[in-house]
């Protein structure tokens, strides 16, 4: 196996296992929210911030991989994805305490939160990287 599929791989994996951790947590997270209101939410603990960290070093990974070509994401791919983070970015700011029901809320409280910390690093990489490629072209 050549080690530009090895890398291309690692990606990938890190992209689903990233997706799969933010999510389950999210809904923890919310079950938190759900249980003793917002100020309990699992990310102010030490627990979640360690969690916390897991998530963005592995969309950091993502980020760095993307840049060296050898991730999943491509280069016609990218200001997608930049867009994509941006908006879950956002989300988080739209759900952090609304309140539809207690449950539904906290759900997308929980999960926006737990998605924009993994894609956060990834989406600050990939802008950068975009930006120093506009500038080196002028």
């Amino acid at each position: 196996m050549a080690k530009n599929d090895m890398m291309v791989k690692i990606g990938s994996w890190a992209f689903i296992t990233g997706i799969l951790i933010a999510i389950f947590i999210g809904i923890y997270a919310a079950w938190t929210i759900i249980d003793g209101g917002a100020a309990n939410n699992f990310f102010y603990t030490d627990t979640g911030g360690g969690v916390a960290w897991i998530l963005a070093i592995i969309g950091a990974i993502i980020g760095a991989l993307a840049i060296m070509g050898k991730g999943t994401l491509t280069a016609k791919e990218v200001p997608g994805f930049l867009l994509a983070g941006i908006a879950l970015l956002v989300m988080y700011a739209v759900f952090k305490g609304l309140a539809i029901t207690p449950w539904l809320g906290a759900l997308f409280e929980g999960i926006s939160l737990s998605l924009a910390i993994f894609v956060a690093p990834a989406v600050g990489i990939l802008s950068l990287f975009a930006i120093y490629a506009m500038g080196k072209d002028v």
